[in-house]
């Protein structure tokens, strides 16, 4: 065989390092996040195992279980399995299932971008357009599953809240801190891409409530279900065009500068593809496990705490389930890669608002349950205003301290209303419309029943 066909050494690493940097190019920046939490790769000790597949497995398992800083919240999985199995109580179900998701969300970004290696820039982009917020995705289906939609409803909401608010204001106010004496810029085209994304999110949850209003002064039959369905379809639609214009049409836009990939151009997949394929199953079902007893727990913990599941769901199962990527977005700022920082935290709502919710909704269509768009009117308003200041505040393409402290002090406003908000789960909060039928009937409703 002639060494042409054999190919020297020299040359074939180049091929693969030509291979990996093509990776980088495309990786998104929902996965890259979890790199600030990982752990020195060690593997050489796993390589003294005499047994190729003791091996293996010694190696999949330090880099998936031992890699990441947040590695020792690990042993609450089997402790919250534990503590459902001898009934321990709900309340410490619940806590300790909620704290347990945070390194497992964090492996599984790992792991959809270890197989993203494998599989190019579009499977990539899709598995993490699927797996990138899979955490609420799951609660959301198991309380779907359940019957409860209100809970659904609000720790969606809840995500794009703590992602463009507590996320983005928190990444924004450390990233001026620390580059007090630097200019802060980042690509205004990209924000201003999502914000129009989540703008029309906005405005698909407010029609249903608005066609509900006016049909109280008309009398008009048409059904605010079958709105949101159409909304949905339409979303998903709109969602799938943001994927192929991110991935094929404009990839350009959404990669990061030259700085960033010189630091990661040495990186290469850590487990191979068909360990990759396992873990993810692993994962799903360990993360699937947490989010039924958080489901199922959630009514209980509400009426031992004696706050509302609203606010349950909109600010706590946000800020604990999502930690890691919260983490790793300041740590970012903090490094002054606001592009990257605005990624995850602009990106992970845009993913929920459009992708999540109408799927959500669609698999509610398929189930036979009536879950539709109609977040209520506070919860309407909260979204939209959320939007519209994260919009005018990123609108320029620079930062400082002073507009991160801005969206923090929303976000505290917002807990504190959901936090005093008292409402029963089986009920929900219906605002009546103030039409003259209601007022004077509520004008005339004795106090004790008011």
């Amino acid at each position: 065989m002639s060494p042409q066909a054999v190919g020297s050494p020299s040359t074939n690493s180049k091929a693969v390092g030509k291979e990996i940097h093509e990776q980088k190019d495309i990786e998104s920046a929902h996965n890259r996040s979890s790199s600030s939490l990982r752990r020195a790769s060690q593997k050489q000790l796993c390589l003294i195992v005499r047994y190729k597949w003791l091996r293996l497995l010694l190696c999949n398992l330090y880099e998936v279980i031992l890699g990441t800083k947040l590695s020792f919240l690990f042993p609450l999985v089997p402790l919250a399995i534990a503590a459902d199995r001898l009934q321990l109580g709900n309340v410490w179900v619940f806590i300790i299932s909620l704290i347990g998701l945070a390194p497992l969300a964090e492996r599984l970004g790992f792991i959809t971008e270890q197989i993203a290696f494998y599989t190019g820039p579009t499977v990539g982009g899709l598995l993490n357009a699927t797996c990138g917020n899979a955490t609420e995705m799951l609660i959301a289906v198991f309380a779907l599953y359940h019957g409860k939609t209100n809970v659904v409803k609000y720790s969606l909401l809840g995500s794009v809240l703590s992602n463009l608010l507590l996320v983005l204001g928190t990444s924004l106010f450390c990233g001026g801190i620390a580059n007090m004496k630097k200019e802060q810029r980042f690509d205004k085209v990209v924000s201003g891409i999502n914000s129009s994304l989540l703008m029309m999110a906005s405005l698909c949850v407010m029609l249903p409530l608005a066609l509900q209003q006016s049909m109280a002064y008309s009398e008009a039959t048409v059904s605010t279900l079958q709105l949101s369905r159409v909304s949905s379809i339409i979303m998903l639609i709109a969602y799938a065009a943001y994927l192929f214009f991110q991935l094929r049409t404009h990839r350009q836009l959404f990669e990061e500068g030259q700085e960033t990939k010189g630091e990661e151009d040495e990186e290469e997949p850590s487990i191979g593809y068909i360990s990759s394929i396992v873990w993810l199953c692993t994962l799903t079902v360990v993360i699937s496990l947490l989010s039924q007893y958080i489901v199922e727990t959630i009514e209980d913990v509400a009426e031992s705490w004696e706050i509302s599941v609203n606010f349950i769901s909109i600010i706590l199962l946000p800020i604990v389930g999502n930690a890691a990527e919260h983490a790793s977005a300041v740590t970012f700022a903090l490094k002054n890669k606001l592009d990257i920082s605005l990624a995850v935290a602009m990106g992970s709502a845009t993913q929920i608002a459009m992708f999540v919710i109408p799927f959500m909704i669609a698999l509610a269509w398929i189930m036979g349950k009536p879950l539709d768009l109609d977040f209520h009117i506070l919860e309407t308003v909260t979204l939209f205003a959320t939007v519209l200041i994260t919009a005018y505040i990123l609108q320029d393409g620079t930062s400082n301290y002073m507009k991160g402290l801005v969206l923090l002090l929303c976000y505290f406003v917002i807990a504190s209303c959901f936090f005093l908000l008292q409402t029963p789960l089986t009920k929900g909060h219906r605002h009546p419309i103030l039409d003259e039928r209601v007022v004077t009937e509520t004008i005339h409703m004795p106090a004790r029943q008011f």
